[in-house]
């Protein structure tokens, strides 16, 4: 790339409250693009965990009011901001982002990209409009991602596959795992499985619950860590109850110390009925631990079956309790697994690789425009 292809200022519209996978990968490639000489500045709504975050790790930041989707007065007051900011470039991050900032834009004759990260089929005039003419290209996170948009009209020339990454450096744990075991009240020689994953119904936690209870019929009993929160947890727990697994199984909460878990757990799992891509399945092999992961979206991708982990059918307790009891019987094969899965996120997930593809679509974008 020249220098003059490089932007100077890109603007980063994130209209979620929230804060999830999706916004770690935003403050992923700021970064990046920060360490390369880029300037960020990221759009948000008032209140916003984004807006939080921005701040703390120094960046630019304008909070503007995103109503809903039918709200233009959101659209105006996004378009004000990006014609006073003067971007060469905007980058839309979610669904909501990507219509009324894509529409924003356009009034402001700025060019946009847009990043999709949810494996499911385009449907109506809306999406089609955001993905087929608003903005100038639409980043897949994984390849099963870019084919919910090309099945669904975007024309394939219009779609970028960069796959989500991860930064090594950010995993490595802090405190001992011994210890970390202790303040979970688990033995030291038990076999400890982790699931990363917000407790809502298509990351599958009750099917994983199913599969335990099977595990436990065949006497075999983990320690199992489901880490993370949301509107099943109230469901979740009342169905560990119902099949009697007990105080080994536990929902942990929402967490900030992932590398410590990652460091004193022997497996991970996502059991996932759909999923863009899985980063949790990328810090657990960058973590050296073996994954079973759900056969669905992005995750087929990113674990190689037989090499990193296990690959089994969504819905499925029984294969996804067979493939459990596999590694927790067998720790040379978890070591082996757990070596090859750093390895495979070298191959392409890590977070330098995916900035440099970004910022190579950059100015593509920007030679065209």
């Amino acid at each position: 790339m020249t220098g003059d292809s490089k932007p100077k200022l890109v603007v980063h519209i994130d209209a979620e409250r929230g804060f999830s996978g999706g916004e770690l990968q935003v403050f992923l490639l700021m970064e990046g693009l920060r360490s390369l000489g880029v300037r960020n500045l990221l759009i948000c709504p008032p209140g916003s965990r984004a807006a939080q975050e921005a701040e703390r790790r120094g960046f630019d930041c304008k909070r503007v009011a995103m109503g809903n989707d039918l709200n233009l007065l959101s659209v105006w007051r996004l378009s004000r901001a990006l014609k006073r900011l003067g971007p060469e470039l905007v980058h839309l991050h979610t669904g909501r982002a990507a219509w009324l900032g894509g529409l924003a834009a356009k009034l402001a004759k700025i060019p946009a990209l847009a990043t999709r990260r949810q494996d499911r089929r385009l449907s109506g005039a809306r999406s089609r409009m955001i993905y087929g003419s608003l903005v100038k290209r639409t980043v897949a996170i994984s390849e099963g991602v870019r084919r919910c948009l090309t099945e669904g009209g975007v024309p394939e020339e219009r779609v970028e596959r960069i796959y989500s990454s991860i930064d090594p450096a950010e995993l490595i744990p802090r405190a001992d795992p011994a210890h970390v075991r202790g303040a979970e009240r688990v033995d030291s020689n038990a076999v400890v499985i982790l699931c990363l994953a917000g407790l809502v119904a298509r990351k599958g936690i009750d099917v994983l619950l199913q599969a335990l209870a099977l595990m436990a019929e065949d006497e075999i009993r983990p320690a199992v860590w489901i880490a993370g929160e949301g509107p099943e947890r109230d469901a979740l727990e009342s169905q560990r109850r119902r099949l009697g697994l007990g105080r080994g199984v536990r929902l942990i909460g929402a967490r900030r110390d992932v590398p410590d878990l990652l460091a004193a757990c022997d497996l991970t799992v996502l059991p996932s009925r759909r999923e863009g891509l899985g980063v949790a399945a990328l810090e657990s092999m960058a973590a050296g631990r073996a994954v079973v992961a759900s056969r669905v979206g992005g995750l087929q991708e990113t674990v190689v079956d037989g090499r990193t982990g296990f690959l089994v059918p969504p819905d499925d307790p029984r294969a996804l309790a067979d493939a459990l009891a596999k590694l927790c019987s067998d720790s040379e094969l978890r070591r082996e697994m757990g070596a090859q899965g750093r390895e495979r996120v070298a191959e392409g997930f890590l977070a330098q690789q995916m900035v440099a593809a970004y910022l190579e679509l950059y100015g593509r974008i920007l030679a065209e425009s």
